[in-house]
C-alpha cells in the first residue's frame, strides 16, 4: 500500500473511531449528534438537535478520554518504532523489555512514599511529579537494557529479551513491596497502574500529558534519517556521518519521556509499541519517517477503539485496557517469534 493512501485511510479511521467513541455509552448519541457537538467545539455549528446533557457528557467526559487515547496510542507506537530502530530488531517493545515496568515502579514508589519524602517537590510540581518519576524510571531502565544487550557493538536480541524479563520481575517485586506498605487508597491506585486504563482522563490531565507527548512525537521523526542509517550497523552509520552516541542519547531521552508520560497517566498498556510498527512496516516498508507517522496514527486508532470496546462490551463494568491490548498483542508476539525461528526476521 502506498504511504499517502495509508495515511489518508488511517485519518479517516481515526475520525470514525472518535465519532463512535464520543457517541457510545450509557447515554447514547447518534453519529450526527456526535459530529454536531464535536464541530461546535471547533466553531462550526450544525443544525442538529441534541440536549445539554448530551453535550456535557461529550465535552466533559468522553472527548477528553478520546484525546487521551489518541495521544497515548500515538506516543506508545512511535516510541516502539524508535526502540525497534535503536535495537535494530522488530521484537523490541517498551513494555516487553521492561521499560514500562520500570516507569510504573518509580511512579508507584512516589505514590506510596512520595508525600513523606518529596512533599516540597509535590507542592511545587503538582501533577507533573508523577510524570517526572515515570520518566526517571523509563530513562534508567532504557539505559540499563541497552547496556546489557550490547556486545561488540551489536545488539543481542536474546539477551535483550531475557534482561527485559528480569527487569520486569524486579519491578514487579518492588511494586509488591510498595503494595505491602500501601494504604487502601494507594492500593487502588497501584492496581490502576498495573492494569492500565484511560479512566483518569480529564482536561487537566490532557493539558499535562499533551506537551510531553508532543515533544516526543515531534522529536522522534526528526531522527528518521539517522535511524535509517543505523539499520546498516553502528560502524556504517558512523561512516555516513551519523553521531551514533548522540543519536542513542536522543532516542533514549525522548522514548523515556514519552513512555514516562503515558505510564504516569494511564498505567502500563502493553504491546501497542510492538504491534503497530510491525504492521506498518509490512504495508509500506522500513523507511522510518513514514513508519513513525503511520504508526502514530495506527496506534491512536487502535487505542481509541480498544478503549471503546473495553468500556462498552460488558457495561457497566469497564475492562482495563491493558488486559485487552495484552490479549491481542501476546498472540501476535508469539507469531513473530515463530516466524523468526522459521525464516530469521530481517530488519
Amino acid at each position: 500500500m502506498r504511504y499517502g493512501l495509508l495515511v489518508m485511510v488511517l485519518i479517516v479511521l481515526l475520525i470514525i473511531a472518535t465519532v463512535l467513541s464520543v457517541g457510545m455509552g450509557p447515554l447514547q448519541l447518534s453519529p450526527m449528534q456526535s459530529i454536531a457537538i464535536l464541530l461546535k467545539q471547533l466553531g462550526v455549528p450544525l443544525n442538529t438537535a441534541y440536549t445539554d446533557q448530551q453535550e456535557v457528557v461529550v465535552t466533559a467526559i468522553r472527548l477528553p478520554r478520546v484525546i487521551f487515547g489518541i495521544f497515548i496510542g500515538a506516543t506508545l507506537a512511535m516510541c516502539g518504532t524508535a526502540i525497534q530502530g535503536l535495537f535494530r530488531n522488530p521484537l523490541a517493545d517498551p513494555a516487553l523489555i521492561g521499560i514500562s515496568s520500570g516507569a510504573a515502579l518509580f511512579t508507584v514508589v512516589v505514590i506510596v512514599v512520595g508525600l513523606q519524602i518529596f512533599q516540597s517537590l509535590f507542592t511545587i510540581l503538582g501533577t507533573y511529579m508523577l510524570s517526572i518519576a515515570a520518566f526517571a524510571g523509563a530513562f534508567f531502565t532504557t539505559i540499563l537494557i541497552y547496556r546489557i544487550s550490547q556486545a561488540g557493538g551489536k545488539t543481542i536480541v536474546s539477551t535483550m529479551l531475557l534482561a527485559g524479563i528480569a527487569i520486569s520481575a524486579m519491578a514487579a517485586a518492588g511494586t509488591g513491596i510498595m503494595t505491602l506498605i500501601a494504604n487502601d487508597a494507594q492500593l487502588r491506585t497501584i492496581t490502576f497502574w498495573n492494569l492500565g486504563s484511560l479512566g483518569g482522563a480529564s482536561w487537566v490531565n490532557v493539558a499535562v500529558l499533551a506537551p510531553l507527548c508532543l515533544i516526543c512525537m515531534i522529536g522522534l521523526p526528526s531522527m528518521s534519517k539517522a535511524l535509517n542509517a543505523l539499520v546498516l550497523g553502528e560502524t556504517n552509520a558512523s561512516h555516513l556521518g551519523i553521531n551514533v552516541e548522540a543519536l542513542k542519547s536522543k532516542v533514549i531521552i525522548l522514548t523515556a519521556l514519552g513512555i514516562g508520560a503515558c505510564v504516569s497517566m494511564s498505567g502500563i498498556i502493553g504491546f501497542v509499541g510492538l504491534v503497530t510498527p510491525h504492521i506498518v512496516r509490512k504495508m509500506i516498508g522500513p523507511e522510518h519517517k513514514q513508519v513513525f507517522v503511520a504508526s502514530g496514527l495506527l496506534g491512536a486508532v487502535l487505542l481509541v477503539i480498544a478503549d471503546l470496546v473495553c468500556r462498552t462490551v460488558v457495561a457497566p463494568i469497564e475492562i482495563p485496557i491493558g488486559i485487552a491490548t495484552a490479549l491481542i498483542g501476546a498472540p501476535f508476539f508469539l507469531y513473530l517469534l515463530l516466524k523468526e525461528r522459521k525464516n530469521q526476521i530481517v530488519f
